[in-house]
């Protein structure tokens, strides 16, 4: 039997962890846990809000497991250190994979991972602690994905790509094969990476122009 659940957050992306953990690995958290100083209820996501500085008191480490359900805010530090404080407080971090995503050969997938549906996992990748990988990305052969990353949907990291730790990567971005990706990079949403890229790279993609051509007016349409 599983043991019971505690999730730190109270936002749409703890929400959505609660849900899956819930209705796909039949762990429905048991908690919720937020700082103090941002605790706003009682109650979130119908189950208990309690203090973090209470946690391991309320819901102990013997018998509770925490899931750290944060975003990529400060490139991905905050999640990093929080994930930290829950380690300190003693807790055992959790994990979803979920059950519609093709994980093969068995990689190495660190604590507090969330990945969702229909991500592919090909052999020999490695993926770190506390990483993310939203809906629908290839993850190709011998690729590293480093700690606290965030790897939007779409998104296709070729073979043997290095993204290095708390980098996010935006929808619909690829990552061509055998680049390295320092830290604290940020890909956009739709941009090719061809190249290595020194760590705190920011890239963008060009996005669509607005035409000032009406739909009305489009020929043959």
């Amino acid at each position: 039997m599983s043991r019971q659940l505690v999730i730190f957050g109270a936002g749409e992306l703890a929400e959505i962890a609660g849900w899956y953990f819930a209705n796909q690995s039949d762990r429905a958290p048991a908690a919720f846990t937020v700082d103090g100083a941002h605790l706003k209820g009682d109650r979130f996501a119908g189950a208990p809000v309690v203090p973090f500085e209470e946690i391991a008191q309320r819901y102990p480490t013997s018998e509770y497991d925490l899931f750290v359900a944060v975003g990529y805010k400060r490139v991905n530090g905050l999640r990093q250190d929080k994930v930290r404080a829950a380690l300190e407080q003693g807790y055992h971090l959790a994990s979803f994979i979920s059950p519609r995503a093709t994980v093969l050969g068995k990689p190495a997938i660190g604590a507090n991972a969330f990945i969702l549906e229909d991500n592919t996992i090909q052999p020999f990748v490695r993926i770190g602690t506390g990483v993310t990988l939203w809906s629908g990305n290839h993850i190709g052969h011998h690729a590293s994905i480093g700690d606290f990353c965030f790897v939007s949907s779409h998104v296709v990291v070729s073979g043997g790509v290095s993204l290095g730790e708390r980098s996010f990567v935006g929808v619909n971005a690829t990552l061509n094969d055998h680049i390295a990706i320092g830290p604290r990079c940020v890909i956009g949403s739709g941009a090719i990476v061809t190249g290595d890229l020194a760590e705190e790279s920011v890239m963008t993609a060009e996005p669509a122009k607005l035409s000032p051509v009406p739909s009305r007016r489009l020929r043959n349409f």
